[in-house]
């Protein structure tokens, strides 16, 4: 029998969710027939899946010991490397380089960001595995590996669901830079409809909404035309977050980023060697009832990076 012990960061789960977290390889089936035969108690009590734990209850899994292997943490090999941008006691949120992917993948499985911040805290005295059962600091938002910019990682796992529902409903304001092919002529601001090809790890476009199709709006403002290499810096205010979103509809409309193979002319460029995409600034808009109430109107801007600044050539 194994007994867990439900802190604050393990608080407000469904019984069902949480034990699949300290469990490894358990099957869905073998869990919920745990449940109606009483192997798994909450207080040496009947539960019920669905279940809301509580600060101070104990859970008793009467499973077998194969489930419960010992946890390995290949990030405390890691000597941490972050550019913190803003820290505190809730969130924290930092600089991420191109070329570095945010959680493990098939072109990057150790070292990735997410690792980085927990060998960071980690360092800190801030996270500690073994004194936690099911929650470990989380991304709020992710970029894709070769675009630079804001992350936001959630330290507790209360700020993690309050920053998942703001950014849910939309009261996190992101912006973004970028470099794109051509001059941009067209409106302020666009609506398109988009449909992921899992596969192929691509969205396509379309003008018209489709059945499971996405709705993605996309504002662009343009910030320097350079005549000589006929290409824009514009900033782009997503009122949706969809993957791809800026790539795609970018490239839809014939103004693809610079540096961009998957959409756009592809590489070879000899600023940009991936897309020329940059998290810019986020800015916060939590509820007036919100633990994180403190952020209202919080505006987080990325450091300067050359590739992403109006040349001082410029006629304004």
């Amino acid at each position: 029998m194994k007994e867990f012990s439900v802190g604050g960061n393990d608080a407000g789960q469904r019984v069902d969710k949480f034990v699949l977290k300290v469990t490894q390889g358990l099957p869905k089936s073998l869990l919920y027939k745990a449940i109606r035969t009483k192997k798994i108690k909450v207080n040496r009590k009947r539960c019920e899946a669905g279940q809301i734990l509580a600060v101070g209850d104990s859970l008793q899994l009467f499973l077998s010991p194969d489930f419960f292997g010992e946890a390995q943490y290949p990030w405390k090999k890691l000597t941490p490397s972050l550019s913190v941008v803003m820290e505190d006691e809730n969130l924290l949120i930092c600089d991420k380089p191109a070329g570095l992917s945010c959680h493990s993948d098939e072109t990057q499985k150790t070292g990735t960001l997410i690792d980085h911040i927990k060998a960071y805290l980690h360092k800190k005295g801030e996270f500690c595995p073994e004194r936690e059962n099911s929650f470990a600091p989380a991304l709020c938002n992710r970029i894709d590996r070769n675009t630079s910019g804001l992350v936001i990682c959630a330290k507790n796992a209360a700020a993690l669901r309050e920053l998942n529902e703001m950014i849910r409903t939309r009261r996190v304001e992101k912006r973004y830079l970028a470099w794109i092919h051509g001059e941009w002529t067209g409106p302020e601001t666009v609506t398109v409809y988009l449909k992921k090809d899992p596969e192929k790890n691509k969205v396509f476009v379309f003008p018209t909404p489709r059945k499971e199709h996405l709705t993605a709006v996309t504002e662009v403002h343009p910030l320097f035309f350079d005549s000589a290499r006929d290409r824009s810096l514009v900033q782009i205010l997503l009122h949706t977050g969809r993957t791809h979103q800026i790539r795609a509809t970018m490239a839809y409309f014939s103004h693809p980023l610079v540096g961009d193979s998957k959409y756009g002319l592809g590489r070879g460029d000899p600023d940009f060697a991936h897309q020329a995409l940059r998290a810019h600034s986020l800015r916060f808009f939590p509820e007036k009832t919100s633990p994180l109430a403190y952020l209202e109107g919080r505006l987080i801007i990325a450091p300067e990076n050359g590739l992403f600044s109006v040349p001082k050539s410029a006629p304004f």
